[in-house]
């Protein structure tokens, strides 16, 4: 029998767990008003995720790093490797050398069909439809939130111009999506979970993924009245008025104190606000370019400040980068720092710097 051993990582992973749920329920002040939040019919599904994404992201690592580690069994023993069919544990005497669909496969999907929808029904019941009165123009819901799966379009309006948020970001979200598999080189990782051969892709995946879900979740709990930013547990107060003055980025360096020591007044003024706002956006396009290429490339492994090591290579992902072509290196650098990069970044300078735009100019914003 197999004895469960608690690392020190996993003993610091807990720990940390459990400090940061103390001290969010230590700063809850309206229970109720969160109890109110979480129970709506509508937003049942998120806190479903609060608990699923966490749960099966944790367990496809887990599987990716069983497979990682029989990859490199299989490796080191090229005998086995003829005789293994892909099964979490090596190739044993008295398996079958060929799995069948049927009943192994859509035994599984009918059972997950049958449970799937026994939870609907038992949820359709219990709880009721998030159905309201015909709209009235002359009485506005405050706040007006949209259904949950479109919250994180929702919340992007804060961050960004109408037209972007609406239109620009979603479409270059939707084609970057159905561009990806053109533009991945890599072979392997087909019908198999692993971290090892495909350690980039996955970590792109789960960081564009978990930030869309923050966007849900932000707009769920997090927005108020008015869109106005309560914490959780904090009371919402429909007279609650928020004085955030949101400047631009020319407007908030020409008004820093370094700005008026350098005198850079001129920056508020065309023609120079259009062309400090241009490089600013065509340096971050050059920064950010240059740190996914780092991220593609470097062996975390190796990364070590004593000595000063930042940019170990790592072997597999150079010969992968040898294997993709200038239009693929190119198309994903521009879709991962348009959305992957922009993002939160936008997001951190609005919320802690009240920075509305980036680069102003007479027809249109950023």
């Amino acid at each position: 029998m197999a004895r469960f051993q608690l690392s020190k990582g996993k003993l610091i992973t807990l720990v940390v767990l459990v400090l940061l749920v103390a001290l969010a329920i230590f700063f809850v002040q309206d229970w109720h008003q969160l109890w109110i939040i979480s129970s709506a019919p509508d937003n049942i599904p998120i806190v479903a995720m609060l608990f699923l994404v966490p749960f099966f992201t944790w367990l496809g690592i887990k599987q990716s790093k069983a497979n990682d580690r029989l990859i490199e069994q299989l490796e080191t023993d090229p005998k086995l490797a003829k005789t293994h069919h892909r099964k979490a544990e090596p190739w044993r005497p008295g398996w079958a050398r060929e799995i069948h669909v049927w009943p192994y496969l859509v035994r599984i999907e009918f059972l997950a069909a049958v449970i799937v929808t026994v939870v609907l029904f038992v949820w359709s019941i219990t709880l009721n439809a998030p159905l309201e009165e015909p709209a009235n123009p002359n009485l506005t819901m405050n706040p007006s939130k949209a259904p949950w799966y479109f919250l994180g379009l929702q919340e992007m309006l804060v961050y960004f111009d109408p037209w972007i948020a609406g239109v620009v970001m979603p479409s270059i979200i939707m084609v970057g999506l159905m561009v990806f598999p053109y533009v991945d080189s890599n072979p392997l990782g087909n019908g198999y979970y692993t971290l090892k051969q495909r350690r980039f892709a996955v970590g792109m995946f789960c960081w564009g993924f978990l930030m869309w879900i923050l966007l849900i979740v932000i707009g769920t709990f997090i927005r108020g009245p008015g869109w106005i930013w309560f914490w959780p547990g904090q009371t919402w107060d429909h007279n609650a008025v928020v004085f955030d003055k949101n400047v631009d980025l020319h407007d908030w360096i020409a008004t820093s104190r370094i700005g008026k020591a350098l005198h850079l007044g001129f920056l508020s003024a065309n023609p120079w606000k259009f062309i400090f706002g241009f490089m600013v956006v065509s340096g971050f396009y050059v920064v950010g370019a240059l740190f996914f290429h780092w991220l593609m490339t470097v062996d975390f492994k190796k990364l070590s400040l004593r000595p000063l090591r930042w940019f170990p290579q790592d072997a597999f992902e150079q010969k992968l980068l040898a294997r993709t072509s200038l239009l693929q290196y190119v198309t994903f650098q521009f879709f991962a720092v348009s959305v992957l990069l922009a993002m939160p970044v936008k997001l951190i300078l609005r919320l802690a710097l009240t920075i509305k735009y980036v680069w102003v100019t007479p027809w249109f914003n950023i």
